[in-house]
């Protein structure tokens, strides 16, 4: 991955973006996107949609939600411990000992969340973590609740600690690569696309609180109006130990992104992403799904009078902790395909299954 794109990427990793609170990351993709695009908008709702040749008559939408999982504080104690709520789809089972960041309105605060010690536990309580979310609290070293105050407010949003480590073989650990991964495959494959003719017009779009319901897909998605549009989002990797079911397809990091299949993708898309990796020599694997997708495509494909949707999945280790694993190479090689698959669009394309 060349040093700028990859540069980007640490740079949206560390910049904080709970749902509803996304202002802070759309300002980094609007600076970095605004050399390559035609116009950079910002709806009403928060999504940052970047459009390249915008008046074609055929329309194609990439979609990477921005949005990270978090928390919010709901309560400060009189003596300072700060009480909270999920803000998306919180694994309570991690957030113990955990490392957090308020994000409040002056200055970012570090905390831990704190919990009893193994000394002073029961002997039915050992061996157990904390279920219920409002058993937990974080300490941010405040000696009452006046001193606290000072610093945070009730509704400030929380995050785990951000921050990049790289690991061998082109990995790297973050939190929030779910989905800043898909959020920088969406606007690398712009830029990829930019300095080519395309015979269509282009909208990459940051979408916001896709973790809360798929809410900024649907709202950008009826003001672009596109007749394709791909979703690019992490799905679950299945080469380590919590891999689950050993029935379920192979999602490997460093082989390639997903290309999913079911009853979320439209079939001529899917047909023409396959092409374009196999004609381009770009590695992928198969995502299976005869459910609904749980990522933007959902929410994409019933936009207006429905749109030619399809889903490019992101592998990644331990979805929704504070230690989640990508591969740069599947980043990169996911940029590729979407923006070989772009290009190789023409002004008339047809997407109607037949």
């Amino acid at each position: 991955m060349q040093k700028e794109s990859k540069d980007f990427l640490f740079k949206l990793l560390k910049t904080p973006s709970p749902t509803g609170f996304e202002q802070k990351i759309q300002r980094v993709v609007r600076a970095r996107m605004e050399q390559y695009a035609d116009f950079i908008e910002t709806d009403y709702h928060g999504n940052v949609i970047v459009a390249k040749n915008p008046d074609a008559e055929i329309r194609v939408m990439l979609a990477g939600h921005c949005d990270q999982i978090g928390m919010m504080v709901t309560h400060i104690t009189s003596d300072g411990f700060i009480y909270f709520g999920a803000l998306g789809g919180i694994d309570t089972g991690v957030l113990e000992g955990a490392h957090v960041t308020i994000h409040a309105k002056k200055s970012s605060i570090d905390g831990v969340i704190g919990r009893k010690p193994i000394h002073l536990q029961k002997p039915e309580e050992r061996g157990k973590s904390v279920s219920d979310i409002n058993q937990l609290w974080i300490d941010i070293g405040a000696k009452d609740k006046k001193e606290a105050s000072k610093q945070i407010e009730i509704g400030d949003s929380i995050t785990f600690k951000l921050g990049v480590t790289e690991l061998a073989n082109d990995l790297v650990c973050s939190p929030g690569l779910d989905d800043k991964a898909g959020l920088f495959v969406a606007m690398e494959a712009f830029r990829l696309c930019a300095k080519s003719k395309l015979k269509v017009g282009l909208f990459s779009v940051s979408t916001v609180q896709e973790e809360v319901g798929l809410r900024g897909a649907k709202t950008s998605a009826y003001e672009i109006d596109p007749d394709v549009g791909i979703a690019i989002d992490v799905t679950h990797a299945g080469d380590n130990p919590g891999k689950g079911s050993t029935k379920a397809a192979p999602c490997n990091l460093n082989k390639g992104p997903t290309i999913a299949r079911g009853p979320s993708v439209n079939p001529v898309v899917e047909a023409k992403l396959i092409q374009a990796a196999k004609k381009h020599k770009i590695p992928f694997q198969f995502q299976p799904s005869p459910r609904l997708l749980g990522n933007d495509s959902t929410a994409i494909q019933v936009a207006r009078s429905g749109v030619a949707s399809a889903a490019i999945g992101i592998p990644n280790r331990y979805m929704h902790t504070q230690v989640e694993v990508c591969s740069l190479k599947d980043l990169e090689n996911a940029a590729k395909l979407l923006a070989e698959f772009i290009k190789g669009l023409g002004a008339r394309s047809d997407f109607t299954p037949k």
